[in-house]
């Protein structure tokens, strides 16, 4: 029998009953070590063949094979293995297979036939791989799947499967449990083999970069940002239930607002707020963009909204009348946005994040926009960015400039990964420009932000010269 030292938190998974098991966390937390030394001991105790999964491997190199190597030649010392170039094969004939998910997804219902299967840097898995895999585990009577990831995006397929559901479960006790899953959470403090480099790495990390980047690292929160992005994930933090830290009671006009998206597949949004308040941001289910028309003004009605603002560009436009019937002899101004259009107050100063110029001859809004999609956003950073100093760094800010979102949102890490996800591009002429829509799907491969941009209409504000009857009709053409 082969002597066997794992970390105790993975302990668990000689005893479970559960066909999905995940294991979760940062760097220096061992998770694939354990994961390969518990394998490689069924495969020597219950002669188990060991399918072994990544999203992308070009080659064997790409794959746990020198997991597996190590484990029976350093940690298990194991004799009578067979280490070849391409697999590993125990003296009774269990033997390792590595696949890629991505070069030939079908393969994954080889899956079926094995009781162990592995799928390392499970962060990296398609919407497609899990969808496929998942079946063919699940009408195996006694197979088991041990995912290993460090968590990316919350937005990811597999963080959206396998973590987000379970988050506040796991972020109390680090660790869920049902019929189907086990979900564990181990980090570098979970390893009882930590040593003293490897904590100098970290203590150097822990000084040296942002609390987002560090946490993302060492201890497998997740990665809500890209290279660029105008707002930071420490910001957005710092704006959950802010209000409530802050000892402030929201008061103001009620802002709602709707974007339709442009394709069938895009996400709907919206959002409403009461003055700095945000308590509900959500993504709109439908058929079509008018039901979601429809779902999004009955919500703002019901709100009792003062201003109701929706994106103009693309196929927003179209639902100038339908809108404007919903609000018949409703007392709420509304507004098309376009992001598209020209800056506006071009002349007026601007004293936000990234101003430049000096006091004597600042920059206008002008100098500094290229649009007004990126001067709404500028604005809405310039909120979180309030919030955090007054939060995290207990300066004296203005109330009516922070932004609280409610902790009670249901979509609140989706939420956030859209918002720290909206990426600054390069311009001509030095302006703020802001990647487009299209830009960010093919390039980035990120989808429609639909709740982000709700929140940047939302700088929007009622005009306070009209009386808030409803708008003519005829003056929306």
């Amino acid at each position: 029998m082969p002597k066997l030292q794992v970390n105790k938190k993975l302990e668990k998974i000689f005893t479970a009953t559960q066909q999905i098991i995940v294991i979760v966390g940062g760097r220096g937390s061992g998770k694939s070590i354990g994961v390969g030394d518990i394998l490689t001991f069924k495969m020597a105790t219950e002669d188990a063949d060991i399918y072994c999964l990544r999203e992308f491997q070009d080659s064997v190199t790409d794959s746990v094979h020198r997991v597996f190597e190590d484990s029976i030649k350093k940690r298990l010392k194991l004799d009578g293995w067979d280490i070849q170039r391409s697999c590993v094969i125990s003296p009774d004939g269990a033997k390792t297979t590595y696949k890629g998910a991505n070069r030939n997804p079908d393969s994954m219902q080889s899956a079926q036939g094995y009781k162990y299967s592995w799928f390392e840097e499970a962060h990296r898995a398609s919407q497609d791989s899990i969808d496929k895999l998942l079946p063919t585990i699940l009408r195996n009577p006694g197979a088991k799947c041990i995912f290993t990831a460090n968590p990316q995006s919350s937005a990811d397929p597999f963080s959206q499967r396998f973590i987000v559901p379970y988050l506040s479960e796991l972020e109390a006790h680090g660790i869920y449990e049902d019929k189907m899953h086990l979900i564990i959470v181990a980090n570098w403090r979970d390893n009882p083999w930590w040593n003293e480099e490897q904590e100098q790495l970290r203590i150097w990390d822990y000084a040296n970069l942002s609390r987002s980047r560090y946490d993302w690292i060492w201890e497998g929160k997740f990665n809500d940002t890209i290279e660029d992005a105008i707002i930071k994930p420490e910001w957005f933090d710092a704006a959950i239930d802010a209000h409530t830290l802050l000892g402030i009671t929201p008061t103001g006009a009620v802002v709602t607002t709707f974007d339709p998206a442009d394709e069938g597949g895009d996400s709907k949004g919206y959002a409403s707020r009461k003055g700095i308040l945000y308590t509900d941001v959500d993504e709109i289910v439908s058929k079509d963009g008018n039901e979601a028309c429809d779902k999004a003004t009955t919500r703002a009605i019901e709100a009792n909204s003062d201003l109701f603002v929706w994106d103009g560009d693309g196929m927003g436009a179209l639902l100038r009348r339908q809108i404007a019937t919903s609000f018949d002899g409703i007392k709420c101004e509304l507004r098309m946005y376009r992001g598209s259009n020209a800056v506006e107050n071009k002349r007026a100063r601007y004293d936000g994040l990234s101003s430049l110029g000096s006091k004597d001859n600042p920059k206008t809004n002008a100098d500094m926009f290229y649009n007004k999609r990126a001067q709404y956003y500028m604005k809405l950073a310039h909120r979180f960015h309030n919030t955090y100093r007054a939060v995290i760094k207990k300066e004296y800010i203005d109330p009516d400039t922070i932004i609280s979102i409610s902790s009670d949102i249901p979509m609140l890490q989706k939420l956030r990964a859209e918002v720290c996800r909206i990426p600054r591009k390069q311009n001509g002429t030095g302006k703020i420009q802001l990647m487009s829509k299209e830009e960010m799907k093919n390039k980035l491969k990120i989808k429609s932000p639909g709740m982000a941009d709700c929140l940047a209409m939302g700088e929007e504000l009622p005009d306070l010269s009209k009386d808030s009857a409803p708008i003519e009709f005829e003056s929306l053409w």
